[in-house]
């Protein structure tokens, strides 16, 4: 082993590139490095897939471009992605599953604008690439859709913390896989709460930019008006690297904001007006809504992230009262929302095309029915259920369009709170991760846990889970922060200036 990776699992995606840069050690011998730990050590349920060849290909490709002169930030340092998103089975030997039966070995015959913007770039050339080099796909719920990681037609995935609990969903894999050192970053997906609530539950940094910021384009779809991308790592500084080459205008996506190329690592390091070595919050408005501090939140929790919303007044930021009156009804509109919307992506899922097709059918009636019977697990077939329902002529006004006019004011409440601060903070999740089958004899019940990240999704806000502390056995607990559009840059200065004065976000699960 290359001295320089001798502790490799204490390097993040900024170490890493530095690493790199100064010539520590090759790319090729880091995703060696990591292929054998993942191999060795995952005994979390966070990788679905590896391809050892492809990898390495990747990686000294990444190599000769440092080599010419030609490298970023980002090249040659492993990411591994959620199997929402499809990658290039013939240039990555990689699987697009989303977590189902239903698309078990499914080859696609492109990458994810995400993927490509993170890797090599486009085949086309219409993407750029950051060149990191792909080290697997990681377990997910099914089509995204869950709170646990339990969803997943492959196994759940483990915490890290407790192999005995959930990581969080529905991108469980991913924050499993970053919090047990296995992969410096990985990407995952945000509709309710997909990145933020795994963050807080392992321990680690998730961010959910803006709906637009990122592509959608290779996302396989679960509510469209939701999905959005984002990524996950140790630290705000790792993910604005990532955040930087992952997002992008993109035309092949109808919902991509139009805007030019953000560095959110520039904006993260910008120094606010007024703000001094000591106090580099001086003059952020930090506004605490009341309703995201009831009664029934956690005492555990509630102390950890008082404490880390302690850390930001010494760092010079100020604490607001605030109201988002209509938190509560977040979740209906959300599992009304997002239900009709899958309900209408997963019906491609037909056997015709591509995916799963029941090996014996009568008829074309019959083959519909046993292949979607065969391919979708339970959950799914419940929100397939749900959307189809509140869609059906004589329903869907009194649903749907009902939702629709309450997701509005809720993104009117949350203005109404910016014009008095300028972040928004409060618990990600009301508990620690629970125990793994816990929800078993209420599958909705898992449902309630995402009552905090919900109301950013619905708006289309950024939101950002940031390690605060720990809670009940030794659990983490995430802080989140909440911004107005397109305001990332906020949202990571104030994670990056209370990561620098505080470790929390350094330590790791025990036995690593």
């Amino acid at each position: 082993m290359n001295a320089g990776l001798k502790n490799v699992r204490d390097l993040g995606v900024a170490d890493l590139g530095r690493g790199l840069a100064e010539g520590a050690f090759s790319s090729e011998e880091l995703t060696r490095e990591l292929l054998t730990l993942v191999a060795a050590q995952d005994r979390y349920g966070a990788f679905l897939a590896t391809h050892e060849d492809s990898s390495l290909n990747q990686a000294r490709r990444a190599d000769a471009l440092r080599a010419a002169g030609q490298s970023g930030p980002l090249t040659g340092v492993p990411v591994a992605h959620k199997d929402i998103f499809v990658t290039d089975f013939e240039h990555s030997g990689l699987a697009s599953t989303a977590g189902s039966k239903m698309l078990a070995g499914y080859a696609s015959p492109f990458d994810a604008s995400v993927v490509a913007r993170l890797g090599d770039g486009s085949r086309d050339g219409r993407l750029p690439g950051a060149g990191m080099v792909t080290l697997g796909k990681l377990n997910c719920d099914e089509f995204a859709m869950g709170s646990a990681n339990e969803n997943s037609a492959y196994g759940p995935a483990r915490n890290p913390w407790d192999l005995g609990r959930v990581p969080g969903g529905s991108s469980g894999g991913s924050a499993a896989a970053v919090a047990a050192r296995l992969v410096p970053a990985a990407t995952g997906t945000d509709t309710g709460g997909s990145i933020r609530q795994p963050a807080a539950f392992c321990g680690i940094t998730g961010i959910k930019p803006t709906y637009g910021t990122c592509s959608r384009y290779g996302m396989i779809a679960f509510a469209s008006s939701l999905d959005q991308a984002g990524p996950m790592a140790r630290t705000a500084e790792d993910c604005a690297l990532l955040l930087s080459a992952m997002s992008g205008f993109d035309e092949r996506d109808a919902t991509s904001a139009q805007r030019p190329p953000q560095d959110f690592h520039a904006q993260m390091l910008r120094a606010r007006e007024g703000a001094s070595p000591g106090r580099p919050l001086a003059g952020l408005r930090i506004g605490l809504p009341r309703e995201f501090f009831p009664a029934a939140l956690a005492e555990d929790v509630h102390g950890a992230v008082r404490a880390a919303l302690a850390e930001l007044e010494k760092l010079g930021a100020t604490l607001v009262d605030v109201s988002l009156p209509r938190t509560e009804l977040a979740i209906p509109v959300y599992y009304i929302i997002a239900p009709a919307e899958a309900s209408s992506n997963l019906s491609r899922f037909d056997g015709v095309k591509f995916g799963h097709r029941a090996p014996q059918y009568a008829d074309l009636l019959d083959m519909y029915k046993k292949t979607r019977a065969q391919g979708f697990g339970a959950e799914v077939k419940r929100r397939i259920m749900i959307g189809t329902y509140v869609l059906s002529h004589g329903y869907y006004d009194a649903y749907y369009l009902q939702a629709q006019k309450l997701r509005r004011m809720i993104a009117d409440d949350f203005q109404a709170c910016f014009r008095e601060c300028d972040v928004i903070a409060g618990p990600v999740a009301p508990t620690v991760a629970w125990t793994l089958g816990q929800t078993d004899k209420d599958p909705t019940a898992d449902y309630l846990a995402d009552i905090f990240t919900l109301p950013a999704s619905l708006a289309g806000l950024p939101g950002m889970s940031v390690p605060a502390g720990f809670g009940q056995g030794g659990l983490p607990v995430g802080l989140q922060l909440i911004g107005n559009y397109f305001d990332e840059g906020t949202l990571l200065h104030a994670a990056h200036a209370l990561q620098q004065a505080t470790d929390i976000h350094l330590r790791a699960p025990a036995g690593l």
